[in-house]
């Protein structure tokens, strides 16, 4: 054996074997996390498991979360009985016609303030901070004689309208950081390609802003799902009910509270919001970080 060779194995055996490191500190947060997950969770839990109670066991003084036995009962009374179903096709036509039109015309606007002179861009900012200062109930009496005036009163559309002017400065802040995280590098290569205004718009603005665009419209639709002030105030027929207020008259004689429909039915309306986000939650936390980019 040569030299050469006797050097290379013996540097080989001479390297020392390095050991990860056990991340020990990392435990507490873990322990922490877990405890914050039960935390957030149990109110859910606790909630399926009223909604298979018996009215007899919801009256006992000592509660077990789980339940003595499925009282599906409390399911049949809220669908056949309650009108869930209705008040559940409304809320839904509701959100989204309001994510839908929420979203047609905040996608041009967040681009021409982000992208137009800096006194517009400051004009424009300063409404959305404004209109954000003043409280729902500042406002709902004015809301309800404009609504009442446009013959919207009580309608699907009057609710839609509402929350089409409530959803819009929050969707145009948010989307409006999103345009502005977009390198203007990119539109200007595209002109120099010859691209006109509608293509750049097209081709290259609209891809890169899908991720926003979705966490905007989101944000609007579980907004307007779980909506109560300005349905209670504009809706008056059962036929128009959105589910926050069919769920908020479950109410017995003398103001006894009917626990078990009344878990089953907020069970229920939470299972679209949960399903959505789930499956949504990639393309909402990029637009969320991407719009806190630039503000």
């Amino acid at each position: 054996m040569s030299t050469s060779e006797k050097s290379s194995t013996t540097d080989i055996s001479t390297i020392p074997v390095v050991k990860k490191k056990r991340k020990w500190y990392l435990i507490p947060t873990y322990i922490a996390v877990v405890f914050y997950i039960i935390f957030l969770g149990f109110p859910f839990i606790w909630m399926l498991s009223t909604s298979f109670k018996s009215p007899y066991e919801l009256l006992q003084l000592k509660h077990s979360i789980i339940p003595d036995g499925f009282y599906w009962q409390n399911y049949v009374d809220i669908i056949e009985k309650r009108g869930l179903i209705n008040s559940a096709k409304n809320s839904l036509v509701i959100a989204l016609l309001t994510a839908a039109l929420t979203t047609l015309f905040t996608v041009p606007a967040a681009y021409a303030i982000a992208r137009l002179r800096k006194v517009f861009t400051g004009i424009a900012t300063g409404w959305i901070l404004l209109s954000q200062v003043f409280p729902v109930s500042l406002v709902i009496i004015p809301l309800f004689m404009s609504v009442r005036r446009l013959g919207l009163l009580d309608t699907i559309w009057g609710l839609v309208l509402v929350y089409l002017v409530a959803s819009l400065p929050f969707a145009l802040w948010m989307l409006k950081g999103y345009v502005a995280s977009i390198p203007l590098d990119l539109e200007e290569a595209g002109a120099m390609d010859g691209a006109s205004s509608l293509q750049i718009l097209r081709n290259i603005v609209f891809p890169l802003l899908v991720p926003g665009i979705v966490a905007t419209a989101l944000f609007t639709f579980l907004n307007s799902w779980n909506e109560f002030f300005f349905a209670l105030v504009l809706i008056q027929s059962p036929e128009n009910e959105t589910l926050p207020l069919t769920l908020a008259r479950f109410m017995g004689s003398e103001g006894q509270v009917l626990l078990g429909p009344l878990a089953a039915g907020a069970f229920l309306a939470t299972i679209p919001s949960l399903v959505i986000f789930g499956v949504m939650q990639r393309k909402l936390a990029s637009g969320l970080l991407a719009g806190a980019v630039k503000g």
